[in-house]
């Protein structure tokens, strides 16, 4: 299976939910899907499946988490399948499932169990034919690319005044400016939260500015422990957190001084930390989801270097990953951002040009993150790697961010 998870937004670029998009039939590698195979296994809801094996705070922490039926796995018998709680969890139906009364009176009894639902999908011109389905909807999904959007809410403000409407497919931050304007949505999807900056003269604040010298610092082929610790001693946040996470690491804890906490890491760990903790704070002032976008990819990328034949570039795909927004960030071509922080050529390669080796797992990424699941397939056949690794590096990933964000690492 491959799956991944899109994050919806509210007005304030803050996550409410997120929905997972999984394909467990891979037509490109096994064509008989199309045929007599096609309804394998159809009964089970792949996203429920996801979250009872990984649990819904390790995929979403307390937000809600919208699961894909089909007009099969709609009548599965959902609590045998999963056990999170019933109102964390959103069914989100599309056309394929008709407006008859089977249907209708199983979507009622999804509902009398405590769960919500949601719709997308339907055209305009069968609103009328799904009104009992609507009814019964917490969510409506319209697609801003798909549907005159502004009629549709209207629609819905008058006739279904408690559905809760998500603008979708936005691709600018000029649309979602404008769609915010306009009022009347409550929840916000696209790829517009890290759209690439590609021009702009803005200057990077003092405090950023602190934090890009740190990690220049530690990014140097041979850098003094005591000299990053006494970069770090300027920084309370970063104080806290070192000398946190060193006492949770030691048997006798008591480390009481940032220089024998970094004696305690190393070159090696102390690198990676500051990496990851300065990120954190560098992109304190940007949407929480660049944050996570950041450190996943940068996760991500080191997972997949043993698939990929290059175990010795692990630390240059995780920085890759890491360095992957940093010009929505410090809001500059990604090009001058880099000049800004010292990265191999071949990372600037990759998040510049698109080029070197480095770059085709980066690009295995950003199509992994947008679902598009022809193009994932395709770089993986040519480069000879399983589905199934692919998909285990990405779970791993999520425990990992998970464990970072409750300080377990």
């Amino acid at each position: 299976m491959l799956l991944t998870l899109i994050p919806l937004f509210d007005e304030n670029m803050a996550v409410k939910a997120y929905s997972i998009f999984s394909q467990k039939d891979n037509y490109f590698l096994d064509p008989m899907m199309q045929g007599t195979r096609r309804n394998d296994g159809a009964g089970a809801v792949q996203g429920l499946e996801l979250i009872e094996e990984m649990g819904i705070e390790t995929l979403s922490d307390d937000k809600e988490v919208f699961v894909p039926l089909t007009n099969i796995s709609v009548f599965s018998d959902m609590e045998s399948q999963c056990s999170a709680p019933h109102d964390r969890i959103v069914f989100l139906l599309d056309n394929t499932i008709p407006p008859v009364e089977m249907y209708v009176n199983r979507i009622k009894e999804l509902k009398d169990m405590g769960y919500k639902l949601a719709i997308c999908k339907v055209a305009v011109a069968d609103f009328e034919l799904y009104r009992e389905v609507f009814k019964l909807m917490d969510y409506v999904l319209l697609n801003n690319r798909k549907v005159a959007i502004d009629k549709a809410k209207i629609y819905f403000g008058k006739i279904y005044p408690n559905i809760r409407l998500v603008a979708g497919g936005i691709d600018s931050k000029e649309t979602y400016e404008k769609l915010k304007a306009t009022g009347g949505y409550q929840l916000y999807e696209g790829s517009f939260y890290r759209v690439p900056v590609t021009q702009g003269e803005t200057v990077v604040s003092p405090l950023k500015v602190n934090y890009i010298a740190l990690m220049n610092l530690v990014n140097s082929e041979n850098f003094e422990l005591s000299e990053v610790a006494d970069v770090i001693g300027r920084d309370p946040a970063l104080t806290v957190s070192l000398l946190k996470m060193v006492n949770r690491m030691t048997v006798n804890s008591g480390i009481t001084t940032i220089r024998h906490a970094a004696a305690m890491l190393g070159q090696k760990e102390m690198r990676k930390w500051i990496n990851t903790a300065v990120v954190k704070e560098l992109y304190s002032d940007k949407p929480n989801e660049l944050t996570r976008l950041s450190l996943l990819r940068a996760k991500f990328s080191e997972y997949l270097a043993s698939a990929f034949n290059m175990k010795m570039k692990q630390e240059e795909l995780f920085l890759m990953g890491l360095f992957s927004v940093l010009d929505i960030i410090l809001e500059k071509p990604m090009e001058e951002a880099l000049g800004m922080v010292k990265v191999s050529a071949e990372i600037s390669n990759a998040l510049v040009r698109g080029e070197g080796p480095l770059a085709t797992i980066l690009n295995l990424i950003t199509q992994y993150e947008i679902a598009n699941w022809q193009e994932v397939t395709r770089i993986l056949l040519l480069a000879n790697v399983d589905v199934a690794v692919i998909n285990d590096c990405y779970r791993k990933t999520l425990q990992w961010y998970r464990n970072l964000m409750s300080g377990i690492q």
